[in-house]
């Protein structure tokens, strides 16, 4: 099956005209062809009648001239014969012309010869002098000279006769030479074969009485044509100037027969037959194709509510990959109606941009027949931009002779199904994190209660060494002042251990009204040795007139110190340029931010939800703990914690972590609410 036979093999909906309609149009259209052949049968005959007037005209204009021309020719010899007549006569006048040497005279012989009958020598007293030929009759003459009777029966005598008078002059004492001729021997003679055999010759008087004729004879030697019923053309023209009181009348012996007697007439009642009986045939056709068709409309009424109601969206596609069929379902999954994706070939407007290479070459693998058998997910994207997850089963679509001619796709939308295992896969992930929060808050609980002891002991030790000293006298300044420094971190660290211990344990945080400045301060004073060994350039910049916050400034302080030393190991070993800013800036009224941004790699596309998972970590030997537990800090103060990739300050490159924290009036109002 051809790729077009294929588009027909499901038609796209509401395409096809209401049966109403369509048998309407079908009772139209089983008549139409029969209509059609009258109204070209019609046409042929008005064609026919036409031609038919025409060849009548010219077979009139043409008759017309042969009898001019055969007038002419007839009345031109009876002019040359009455001639020699007349040449005739003046030779008889002669007084030596005797009725022998008339009988043997050459004029009166050659006239004999051609197509006079007779001639006769008459005095003035209308006696015969002489009279030739001898055998003949002498016939009697009425005073004007006239032959009455007829002559032998042979082809040259049949019909009456006529004659030519030349009056004697007056040496003979007057007289007449009359010659007796055959009208019927004269058309014989002087009427071309040709025409004797396409016209029946007649010469008539007055009367209508027939003078002479070739109704018998064609041109000498040709049949007679055969007559028939139909009316024979014919012209009549006056013949007086040679014959008085006659005519010449031309009729044609085969008259063109009238176009409804010939083939033509045979060839359009067969084809009018013919026609009747395809129409008979057509119309049965017809009422066949309307009763398949109302089957098949009932047939796909019942397939497309069956597709239109199952949940699973079904696809066809031939060989090269071009959509002819979608179901409704997968109109509603896609959001593209049948009418935008019926025909449109790969890359399909539902295939998500960022996966164009990908999906194309699965399409190409499914096109070769590499389709899995137990399915395949892919990514699909709504018209409205919301991503799909769907499992997608091909199976090859073959025709009634089993040749393969598309492919038919089976999806099934598992989005829902796909979140509700993220969904649970998170929760796990919850769970556990939460089991390992509480595991870690237990350590972190008891390792803070163990090390207590130990910090209060060196706390101890180093204000008794200092004591000793003292008492003894010793007075160096420089390292009295690093026990004293000792003593203060000891106390530091002490602080330190029991605030984390109290955050994990769910305490509320100890706030107090606080100078960002001296927290801000102190985190510099115990990072300064590091920063001075990593060659880092520490940058702090703080506004003349700062709130102050109430806050818990160890925990603040910490949060301060892991974000500069996150910025610090984010430098590479071989970075030159290493500078790291902290900027406080008062954003409102009730809310100031810190920021510290360095000069680094970047976050390199990471998120700060995925920086700030718990136990997530960039550094080989990182816990994944650091930012958790800021972000936490931050939150329980009331603030914000963001990141950004971007940092123009040096050159658009580095990254950037932020906080925000309420001033201490807006914090204080809070709580007397």
């Amino acid at each position: 099956m051809s790729k077009s036979a294929l588009s027909t093999y499901t038609p796209a909906r509401n395409q096809l005209p209401q049966p109403s309609q369509r048998a309407a149009l079908l009772r139209a259209l089983w008549v139409l062809p029969l209509l059609l052949s009258l109204g070209f049968v019609g046409v042929v005959m008005v064609l026919l009648e036409r031609s038919d007037a025409t060849d009548r005209d010219i077979l009139q204009q043409t008759m017309i001239a042969d009898a001019l021309s055969l007038e002419v020719q007839l009345r031109t010899r009876l002019e040359s014969e009455n001639e020699q007549l007349q040449l005739l006569a003046s030779s008889v006048a002669a007084a030596t012309m005797t009725p022998d040497s008339f009988a043997v005279n050459k004029d009166v012989t050659a006239g004999l010869q051609r197509f006079w009958q007779s001639i006769s020598w008459l005095d003035a007293q209308n006696r015969v002098v002489a009279h030739l030929p001898p055998q003949a009759e002498k016939p009697m003459l009425n005073p004007k000279g006239l032959a009455k009777g007829l002559q032998p029966n042979n082809l040259e005598s049949r019909g009456l006769s006529s004659h030519l008078l030349a009056p004697l002059n007056a040496t003979r004492a007057g007289g007449n030479l009359i010659v007796r001729y055959s009208p019927a021997a004269l058309l014989q003679q002087q009427t071309p074969w040709w025409l004797a055999r396409k016209y029946e010759l007649r010469l008539l008087d007055s009367s209508d009485q027939e003078i002479a004729s070739t109704r018998d004879t064609v041109g000498g030697t040709f049949p007679v044509g055969t007559l028939t019923n139909t009316v024979r053309p014919r012209y009549r023209l006056s013949f007086e100037t040679a014959i008085p009181d006659a005519f010449l009348e031309l009729t044609v012996r085969q008259p063109l027969p009238p176009w409804y007697q010939a083939l033509p007439l045979l060839l359009m009642a067969g084809f009018l037959l013919l026609i009747v009986i395809a129409t008979w045939m057509l119309r049965r056709q017809m009422r066949e194709v309307a009763h398949a068709e109302s089957a098949w409309r009932t047939e796909a009424a019942w397939r497309s509510a069956m597709e239109d109601s199952v949940v699973v969206g079904l696809r066809a596609r031939d060989l090269e990959g071009r959509m002819v069929y979608v179901n409704r379902t997968l109109e509603e999954m896609v959001g593209w109606s049948s009418s935008e994706l019926v025909g449109s070939l790969p890359p399909m407007p539902y295939w998500p941009p960022n996966e164009m290479e990908e999906t194309m070459q699965r399409h190409l693998r499914n096109m070769a027949g590499g389709a899995p058998r137990e399915g395949y997910q892919a990514n699909w994207r709504h018209r409205d931009g919301r991503n799909l997850v769907v499992m997608i089963f091909e199976t090859p679509l073959v025709d009634a002779s089993g040749k393969q001619i598309g492919w038919m796709g089976s999806i099934l939308d598992i989005t829902e199904r796909r979140q509700l295992e993220e969904r649970e896969q998170q929760r796990i992930q919850t769970m556990q994190y939460h089991a390992r929060l509480t595991m870690l808050g237990e350590v972190a609980s008891t390792l803070a209660h163990e090390l207590n002891q130990p910090l209060m002991a060196i706390s101890s030790y180093n204000a008794g060494v200092i004591n000793t000293l003292k008492r003894n006298g010793f007075d160096d300044a420089v390292v009295l002042a690093a026990l004293e420094r000792l003593g203060q971190q000891s106390a530091n660290a002490g602080r330190i251990v029991q605030r984390i211990r109290a955050f994990l344990t769910r305490r509320t945080p100890q706030r107090e009204s606080v100078n960002l400045a001296e927290v801000i301060s102190a985190a510099e004073v115990l990072l300064k040795r590091e920063m001075q060994d990593k060659k880092i350039s520490l940058q702090i910049a703080l506004p003349a007139a700062l709130p102050p916050l109430n806050i818990d400034a160890v925990l603040i302080e910490q949060v301060i110190i892991n974000l500069l030393r996150n910025a610090a190991d984010a430098f590479m070993a071989e970075s030159l340029d290493k500078r790291i800013a902290l900027e406080v800036s008062v954003v409102a009224p009730q809310w100031v931010r810190i920021a510290v941004s360095d000069n680094g790699p970047g976050l390199d596309g990471r998120t700060l939800e995925q920086l700030a998972a718990p136990f997530y970590s960039t550094k080989a030997e990182g816990m994944g703990m650091g930012l958790a537990i800021c972000r936490s800090i931050i939150e329980a103060h009331g603030g914000a914690f963001e990141a950004a990739d971007v940092l123009k300050s040096f050159a658009n490159t580095g990254a950037k972590f932020s906080f925000s924290l309420p001033v201490a009036s807006d914090i204080e109002a809070a709580e007397e609410i």
